[in-house]
């Protein structure tokens, strides 16, 4: 049986308007990762929905040895980054960019960061502690993580889509991405920078900053 072009053509507009229309929410910022369009019935009616990339839940022993799970983000807006403390090259730069965001955001109640070790077997607790004094960080709204290193590098990997892994041949035996994901409350990836770059983490801050008053109302 042939096709009815004309019947054609209106299925394929209907599918690009549906994706059009699809998220209806007002978005400061793109968001990122792959992303599926699921078909639903509402009220009787067939309606594409969009199910977007999430942060999949986490559980990780902090500098204090307490377990940190996603629920310690719950609600908010974090930035993650992933690191380990005997880092030759970027890491340094990153935690100090990551310090002077901290400072920068200081009036921003909610926001959290998470820096995930990728060498988990040197960074127990009391070594990130000692990180941590190293650098002057305040530990009111940052956790240093320590946990599995293969899960560790596959959740860098597939759930904040940065490059994580052990590797022989590179400086300090770890290869990793010098991003600073940026997370919001429902734990959708928003923006993803360079952490050595002062421009870039300017921008991030700029970036929370349009995310929390354009999405979620915030008046500061």
């Amino acid at each position: 049986m042939r096709s009815n072009p004309a019947f054609l053509i209106v299925v394929v507009l209907s599918l690009i308007l549906g994706s059009c229309t699809e998220d209806k929410k007002q978005r400061a910022l793109p968001i990122y990762g792959e992303r599926e369009l699921d078909q639903k019935s509402v009220d009787g009616e067939m309606v594409m929905d969009t199910v977007y990339h999430v942060v999949p839940d986490f559980r990780y022993m902090n500098q204090d040895s307490v377990w940190i799970d996603q629920d310690k983000v719950k609600g908010k807006v974090y930035v993650a980054d992933f690191f380990f403390t005997t880092c030759p090259t970027i890491c340094p730069k990153m935690t100090s960019q990551l310090k002077r965001l901290q400072v920068l955001t200081k009036d921003i109640p909610e926001i959290h960061f998470l820096s995930f070790s990728i060498d988990p077997e040197k960074d127990q607790p009391e070594v990130l502690r000692r990180y941590i004094e190293e650098y002057g960080v305040s530990q009111d709204n940052w956790d240093f993580l320590t946990g599995d290193e293969e899960a560790t590098h596959e959740l860098g990997v597939k759930g904040f889509l940065v490059h994580a892994d052990s590797d022989e041949d590179a400086p300090g035996g770890f290869a990793h991405s010098p991003s600073l994901v940026l997370v919001d409350r429902e734990g959708l990836i928003r923006g993803i920078y360079d952490g050595t770059s002062t421009e870039d983490v300017d921008r991030l801050n700029k970036d929370i900053r349009r995310l929390l008053r354009e999405e979620y109302g915030a008046d500061f």
